[in-house]
Formats: C-alpha cells, sequence, structure tokens
C-alpha cells in the first residue's frame, strides 16, 4: 500500500471504531459508502496533499469559487494571535475555506477545532483539535482546549459547535459557546469575526429538526455532510471578514455568554 493510499478513508473501519459493540450488516455499509462519494472523496485523498494546502485543494477540487469581503482584515495575523470566529452554515465548505483563508496568512500555522469524525480524515489532521460530538467528550478535552488557546498558532473556531438550522425558515447557528470569548481573553487573543454565508440543502434541514423533534442525543444531521459537500461543487460563496476586535473590548460590562451573543449578532449583521 503506498503513502498515499494510507491517507484514504474506510467507511466499514470508522464504523467499526466509533460502533465497537454491534455489528453493521455490510449491505448498509455499501450503501453508506456510496452515500457519502467514498471514492470520490478518496481520489483527491490519494494526491497527498496535507494541512493548509489540501483545504486549498477542496475549493479546486470540487470547483468552488469564494468571493471576499473585507480580507486585508486577516493582515492581524502578522502581528496578533487571534481566534478568528464564523457561522457555521455548511459543515464542509466553510472549514475548508477559512482554514485556506487563514493558513495562506500564517504559513499554515494554524488549528482548527473540528467534530472528531474529521479526525479520520488524515490530512488534516495536523491542524485540527478534535471535539467529539458522539458519546461523552473526551476527558482531556478541558487541557486540550487550554493548550491550544495558549499555543502559538492562529485558531479558528465555530463557537455553535454545530452546523445551522433553519427555524421558522431562517437559518441561523445554534446558541455560541462562550469558551471562545474566556479564552481568548485570558490568552491576549484578538478575535477576528467571520460571517460565511451560505446554506445547505432543504433535506438537510429537515433531517436536523427531526432529529431535534425526536430527541436524539446523535446528530443525525451530521451524516449528511460528505453529501452536501459534493452537492456544492461548482458553487460559488462569499465571505465576509469583520474588523479585528482586540481582547480588552471584552471587560466585565458583559458576561463571557453575553459577549458570546454579542459577536454572534455581529456576525450576522456583518
Amino acid at each position: 500500500m503506498s503513502a498515499n493510499q494510507n491517507l484514504t478513508i474506510d467507511l466499514e473501519q470508522i464504523v467499526k471504531s466509533k460502533v465497537k459493540n454491534h455489528k453493521v450488516p455490510k449491505f448498509i455499509i455499501n450503501w453508506g459508502k456510496r452515500f457519502i462519494h467514498q471514492d470520490y472523496i478518496n481520489a483527491y485523498l490519494e494526491k497527498g496533499l496535507e494541512g493548509v494546502e489540501f483545504c486549498k485543494g477542496v475549493l479546486d477540487y470540487l470547483d468552488i469559487t469564494i468571493e471576499t469581503e473585507g480580507l486585508e482584515n486577516l493582515d492581524i495575523l502578522k502581528e496578533h494571535l487571534c481566534t478568528v470566529v464564523s457561522n457555521h452554515p455548511l459543515g464542509g465548505v466553510d472549514g475548508v475555506t477559512l482554514t485556506t483563508l487563514v493558513g495562506e496568512r500564517c504559513d499554515g500555522n494554524v488549528r482548527l477545532m473540528v467534530n472528531d469524525f474529521l479526525m479520520f480524515i488524515k490530512p488534516i489532521a495536523s491542524i485540527s483539535v478534535p471535539v467529539n460530538k458522539v458519546g461523552g467528550q473526551s476527558r482531556n478535552l478541558s487541557a486540550q482546549v487550554d493548550e491550544i488557546y495558549s499555543s502559538s498558532s492562529q485558531l479558528m473556531i465555530f463557537p455553535a459547535g454545530l452546523n445551522s438550522r433553519k427555524t421558522n425558515g431562517i437559518i441561523r447557528d445554534p446558541e455560541w459557546k462562550k469558551t471562545f470569548i474566556k479564552k481568548s481573553v485570558e490568552n491576549g487573543r484578538w478575535i477576528v469575526p467571520v460571517h460565511f454565508i451560505g446554506e445547505n440543502s432543504k433535506r438537510f434541514y429537515r433531517v436536523a429538526n427531526i432529529s431535534k423533534k425526536l430527541g436524539l442525543k446523535f446528530n443525525l444531521a451530521m451524516l449528511l455532510l460528505p453529501d452536501e459537500m459534493y452537492r456544492a461543487r461548482h458553487g460559488k460563496f462569499k465571505v465576509i471578514i469583520g474588523k479585528p476586535i482586540p481582547p480588552t473590548f471584552f471587560d466585565s460590562s458583559k458576561t463571557p455568554k453575553e459577549w458570546a451573543q454579542y459577536m454572534k449578532e455581529l456576525v450576522y449583521s456583518m
């Protein structure tokens, strides 16, 4: 097996590692491979790209055009450590786009907080901080978070932790978690707000809403994300980068939770 083949994914092995006490029928595995476009994904993985170059290449592979506004606001990355925060409408293209835009301005010295399922995509493992969305959180997650915020890497995060949902016809993130405020202030990081404009298919939001109504602990809509990314081929999206905000701005006039909500509203107003 070549080194590049070691970078490919095998849904069957992923399922076995995640569902250890149950045997999943072979026909379901095969259907799943087709549904996530495993062959299409692996054809790209075999190119052997890693890190920021991998993310940049994904946009080319999918023939995606990104229009930017306020790109000069990322010049702050040359002077200060930052936490780049964005809404999370897509669950794939938004992540690789953010990593590309930020990574190209700091020689690839970036880290992105991701769903731990994405750690199976080995080319991005080196720039990713996994957050377990299935089952319990890792016991050392708090230590991981402290380490990444105190590191010398530029950090990117989707504070909602989940993709945007559609409620009453409006597509918006769930509540933004306060951690990025607390840890950025503690470590003297500037915060750069980003508004990514885009949306997934109607099917994605239907499944997400059904899962919520049923009270499912497992994020069923997450399984649709590879197909949503495939559907984004030949698409065009816009990214608006806002003015960087110094850590001293986030004073005691609001709680970290209130500041997080403030930043969410700021992003959607851009």
